[in-house]
């Protein structure tokens, strides 16, 4: 019996995925997998016995990512599964930040009681007119599985889009409209859109990336949009640009208590993500992944370790070791092997940074002798028998 703990709601549909041998009632202690979104593990102590965690969403900020790699415990997340959801939410921050619905709809409330509300609307809603969209440059900034469904969208919308992703993957390409202008330099993007998106991922090298310096070449009047996260954006000088008219609104879906209440900015409590398709979709997801690495040792999506693929056991044993990225570790581990008269049918081995993970099908099954001689390996973090 395999013991899964959620730290959060999860949708049945994911859940509805494990089969009897899985007992999603587990104790956070007593869980060898863990599926969570937003509850914040940095302080939690890691059981020996955790094998994986699952995050049902794309962000990973609230896992220690490092502790765990260091541990032997693979971090998956879900990328994509709710990229139409923020999405829809990117081009609702545009259309708000473009036409003053939500003052229009602040004034009919103060005015409810008003018997001839209908005629005073008319007078009244010139204080509420805005722009189109149509014919907008609009910057994206990351065209990953959000950003580019977003430049899609608005190239559909009659927008000229530019994209910026120095690390732009081969199939993001491939499903990017043609229409797309890619730059090479992100100030491109900053001098020349009236809209700009940000979605890319919250790293040191990212972290107020949008800054005083963006905002001084920017056009007066430009529209900021932020669903990805709040650090990208340095706030202190987003309120400066707005006073001074650089921006004409800042769109945030992440309150706190320096965009609460501040002036020109639309904050949004977190919604990007929140419909029940996006959270269905992140459950299947991460369940999925969880299965695949107990049941197979694939590692597919992970954001700690390499992905690893090897589809299902074809041998007598399959056995899987995360370990350090350094030399000798590979032919230590097929001594290991050899000395215990065990044939190697087929291997891989993937790294990732400081990382490494290995996947030896093997001509019988691993023997708890193997397994202490492969652990004793220096180097070697943790070793798991598939089959």
């Amino acid at each position: 019996m395999v013991n899964v703990h959620c730290l959060n709601n999860i949708a049945t549909i994911g859940l509805d995925l494990f089969s009897d041998d899985y007992n999603t009632k587990s104790s956070f202690e007593d869980a060898q997998a863990i599926l969570v979104r937003s509850a914040k593990m940095h302080d939690m102590e890691l059981s020996d016995n955790l094998l994986a965690i699952a995050r049902a969403g794309a962000g990973v900020n609230n896992i220690p990512l490092d502790k765990c790699a260091d541990a032997g415990i693979v971090v998956f997340n879900t990328p994509g599964a709710n990229a139409n959801a923020v999405k829809e939410h990117v081009i609702a921050a545009m259309l708000l930040a473009s036409r003053d619905i939500l003052g229009g709809n602040q004034w009919v409330q103060e005015n409810k009681e008003d018997a001839d509300i209908a005629k005073s609307a008319e007078k009244a809603k010139k204080a509420f007119a805005g722009q189109e969209i149509k014919g907008k440059k609009l910057g994206v900034i990351g065209l990953g599985a959000i950003g580019q469904l977003v430049a899609n969208a608005a190239i559909a919308l009659g927008m000229e889009v530019y994209g910026y992703d120095p690390y732009l993957s081969v199939n993001a390409a491939w499903n990017l409209s043609s229409k797309v202008k890619h730059i090479v330099n992100v100030e491109d993007i900053y001098k020349e859109c009236n809209y700009i998106t940000i979605h890319v991922p919250a790293m040191d090298s990212t972290k107020g990336m949008v800054n005083k310096e963006a905002f001084d070449i920017m056009q007066d009047g430009t529209v900021i949009i932020n669903c990805a996260r709040d650090v990208l954006v340095d706030e202190t000088a987003i309120k400066e640009a707005i006073a001074s008219g650089k921006v004409k609104k800042y769109v945030t879906d992440f309150p706190n208590a320096t965009t609460a209440g501040m002036e020109g900015a639309i904050v949004i409590p977190h919604l990007g993500a929140s419909t029940e398709e996006a959270e269905d979709n992140c459950a299947v997801m991460a369940v999925k992944q969880i299965v695949d690495y107990i049941e197979n040792g694939n590692i597919i999506n992970s954001v700690n370790y390499p992905n690893c693929d090897m589809g299902t056991c074809k041998t007598a044993g399959r056995v899987a070791v995360c370990h350090k990225n350094v030399p000798a570790v590979i032919s230590k581990i097929t001594s290991v092997m050899g000395d215990e008269g065990i044939n190697i049918e087929e291997m891989s081995n993937k790294s990732r940074g400081d990382y490494a993970y290995s996947m030896l099908d093997i001509s019988e099954p691993a023997s708890d002798s193997v397994v202490d001689k492969l652990s004793a390996i220096d180097g070697v973090i943790k070793v798991r028998v598939v089959v």
